[in-house]
């Protein structure tokens, strides 16, 4: 009678060492690519649309997604725009924790009728010889085919797939709200 008693009490320890040693259990539920080493915002000074002069260090203490594109935002740059709104816009409450960021690497001049939709956008000039040094694309891409994720510190983080769809960006919403969960104790909305 007690070695069926210790055998019930030890199946779920023999069954969870199985399962992890044995059957390999393989389903991954990250959807972006972790960048390591992280990469801090590079300590440049950008430009508004406005020509005002802004230290791009300034964008730290909150999450940033952020995109990269010439001021003349072709219909690609448009719907990754579109996402990175609607992205931010589904995390509910948790969206003033993230700030939508455009990095326009060129002299070209925005749309005006873009400038209606960037409204909660923080978009600046950068140069883009600076982005090229600060955001990796992926092997066969360009680095104006991301979303990236920058850390509340200043880090870039993580590097969402290129090209992202509806279903894509749904992924991409998972994984920012597991982070966003993850830093809820030491991270809060807006900056100090």
């Amino acid at each position: 009678m007690m070695f069926i008693l210790m055998l019930i009490c030890a199946a779920p320890v023999i069954a969870s060492y199985f399962t992890y040693y044995v059957i390999h259990p393989t389903g991954r539920s990250d959807f972006g690519t972790l960048i390591n080493p992280q990469r801090p915002i590079p300590d440049v000074t950008a430009t508004t649309l406005a020509g005002r002069s802004v230290p791009l260090r300034s964008l730290e203490n909150q999450w940033l997604l952020v995109s990269v594109a010439d001021g003349a935002c072709d219909a690609h740059c448009q719907q990754r725009l579109y996402l990175q709104h609607q992205l931010r816009a589904t995390l509910g409450t948790n969206r003033y924790r993230v700030d939508w960021v455009w990095l326009v690497d060129d002299d070209a001049p925005v749309p005006a009728k873009l400038l209606p939709a960037l409204k909660e956008a923080t978009v600046l000039r950068v140069p883009a010889a600076v982005l090229t040094q600060w955001l990796p694309p992926a092997a066969g891409h360009a680095l104006t085919e991301h979303l990236y994720l920058v850390d509340p510190m200043g880090h870039l983080m993580m590097r969402f797939p290129a090209n992202l769809d509806v279903a894509g960006a749904a992924k991409a919403k998972d994984n920012l709200m597991r982070l966003l969960r993850a830093s809820e104790s030491w991270d809060r909305a807006g900056r100090p």
